[in-house]
């Protein structure tokens, strides 16, 4: 195994053509049950981000999330749920893919291979010293990653990425360094597999801990998801309902009337509140 180059060495399985279906599911799966345990070492570093970083989106900053193919869409993928999820603005986490918004769904050739175009691509953002960015690649070698990051870190912003390799330029690149060791991929070099899974396992730890510790959370509640379809309305009908004791339609009402969970409940206890004054009086 190439111990700097984990990413590319060859797959632990040979013959996989040859390979049954019940036989390449289960052995798909036996190699997805190291990620978590890879991204748990990696702990003390997510720390360390998630510390740094609500720090400083409590003073303005934002987050970016740079990568080219597969890493790049699971960072907007993160960035786009954050505002339905958690309620927050829609330039609070930004995810930039090397190519642009066409290379979401379509690879956009030799994108990743300039080093200049992801601070061209952030700049439309005017980032701050207040702001973070995370570059994501499996590799730890894509050159619009690592020029991203070291621009980035030029200016004062905080730097951090995920990678799948030790010893990349990219982990040298940056401040907060997160490298989990997931071992070759089952097909090998196909790191949208068990480097892909870590890279979204660690995505969902830094902002869901982030946005609980910003208040985006009530006990274990979306207290300000949009209430963007009938499903996430009856959701938040049904947290209203567990916190008040009100009858379903009633909790409905309230929701609809004041457009999230929390307004809601603040709404509700100050009602409740008056009434108590009243009832003293």
């Amino acid at each position: 195994m190439n111990k700097k180059n984990i990413t590319e060495s060859p797959s632990r399985y040979s013959n996989l053509d040859r390979q049954s279906v019940k036989e390449l599911l289960e052995n798909i799966n036996q190699e997805d049950t190291l990620v978590p345990f890879a991204v748990k070492g990696q702990i003390p570093q997510i720390e360390k981000l998630v510390v740094a970083l609500v720090d400083r989106i409590k003073s303005g900053g934002r987050l970016f999330y740079l990568g080219a193919g597969t890493s790049g869409r699971l960072g907007i993928l993160d960035a786009s749920e954050i505002p339905p999820t958690f309620g927050a603005p829609y330039d609070l986490v930004i995810g930039l893919i090397a190519g642009g918004d066409s290379a979401i769904r379509k690879a956009v050739e030799s994108a990743e291979d300039d080093p200049e175009q992801a601070w061209k691509d952030m700049a439309q953002f005017k980032p701050t010293a207040k702001d973070t960015v995370v570059g994501i690649a499996a590799s730890g070698r894509t050159p619009y990653v690592i020029g991203g990051v070291k621009k980035a870190r030029q200016k004062g912003m905080l730097t951090a990425c995920i990678t799948n390799n030790p010893d990349t330029a990219l982990a040298a690149a940056v401040e907060i360094p997160i490298v989990v060791i997931v071992g070759p991929e089952f097909v090998t070099g196909s790191t949208r597999m068990k480097s892909g899974t870590s890279a979204k396992l660690v995505l969902n730890m830094i902002t869901t801990t982030t946005m609980i510790r910003l208040g985006k959370v009530k006990g274990n509640k979306m207290v300000d998801m949009q209430l963007t379809n009938q499903k996430l309305v009856e959701r938040g009908s049904r947290m209203i309902m567990e916190e008040t004791g009100l009858e379903p339609g009633e909790a409905r009402r309230l929701l609809l009337l004041y457009g999230s969970v929390r307004e809601a409940l603040d709404a509700w206890k100050s009602i409740n509140e008056q009434k108590g004054d009243e009832n003293e009086k």
